[in-house]
């Protein structure tokens, strides 16, 4: 592993929204990741969703493969993607997912989520839309303060549409901990920026994960990103660098395998 970052840190329980704000603003400037803290999801349920996400993963492979990902949501195999279509290698990512989005509204019914039969993970599904719910508001929540943050009114993202009719993704990830012997460098996941707005991921605490601030810049430079318990990991996505015109730029990252089982949620 190389360089940790040491990431700012936003309180996101803070009444000052200004300051938050302007935190935010200069995390976003300098590194395009930030940690947020006091998000106000409760530990309790943050260590159901990983419970339940390893109780999934551990079933038979015929049994995650009846949900084999479709219009986006549902399962996704070991090696299936490849994050980064310029490696020359012919093995993907070595991870496993799960996809699941919205609970109401157009997208819901044009594009309806996959669940676990109950019989097999009774509170799986229970649990997943709870957690959906609650990631929701906090994603809401971190969009007002990027709107102050770009000098535009808290509710900004509200008014022009972004939030009527939720796109948020949550994909439950798992990387196995055995190390591919490979005369090609195998990667969890391969260099990528997000697609969407922003980012929130936590993990179980295994490290992995990796940041390039500089994606113009040759050869890149990787510096490690360890996670603290209890907060999420926010990252700038491809989107929200088009909204600000390239002010707040998405940023590189990959995870690589560290010879230990590993699962995160984002």
């Amino acid at each position: 592993m190389g360089t940790s970052l040491l990431l700012p840190i936003i309180d996101l329980s803070s009444p000052d929204k200004i300051t938050t704000a302007q935190l935010i603003r200069q995390a976003c400037l300098e590194h395009g990741f930030f940690y947020v803290k006091n998000h106000g999801i409760a530990a309790e349920l943050m260590e159901r969703v990983f419970k339940e996400s390893k109780g999934f993963f551990n079933l038979p492979l015929e049994e995650k493969m009846a949900l084999l990902r479709r219009d986006l949501l549902g399962y996704t195999p070991l090696f299936a993607e490849k994050l980064d279509p310029s490696l020359t290698s012919s093995t993907g990512d070595s991870k496993e997912s799960f996809y699941f989005g919205s609970l109401e509204g157009v997208l819901a019914q044009r594009y309806p989520n996959q669940w676990p039969p109950e019989d097999l993970l009774p509170s799986w599904r229970q649990t997943m839309e709870c957690y959906y719910k609650n990631v929701l508001s906090v994603g809401r929540k971190l969009l007002g303060l990027i709107a102050l943050a770009l000098d535009l009114d808290e509710d900004f993202f509200e008014k022009v549409g972004a939030l009527n009719d939720p796109t948020a993704v949550v994909r439950l990830l798992r990387y196995p901990g055995e190390v591919i012997m490979s005369n090609e460098e195998t990667y969890g996941a391969s260099a990528h920026s997000d697609y969407g707005m922003v980012t929130l991921l936590t993990t179980d605490g295994v490290p992995g994960l990796q940041v390039c601030r500089d994606k113009s810049k040759q050869p890149h430079i990787w510096e490690d990103v360890p996670g603290i318990k209890g907060a999420f990991i926010v990252n700038i996505g491809d989107m929200m660098e088009r909204w600000t015109n390239g002010l707040f730029r998405s940023t590189l990252h990959r995870v690589m395998p560290v010879g230990k089982e590993r699962y995160s949620l984002l």
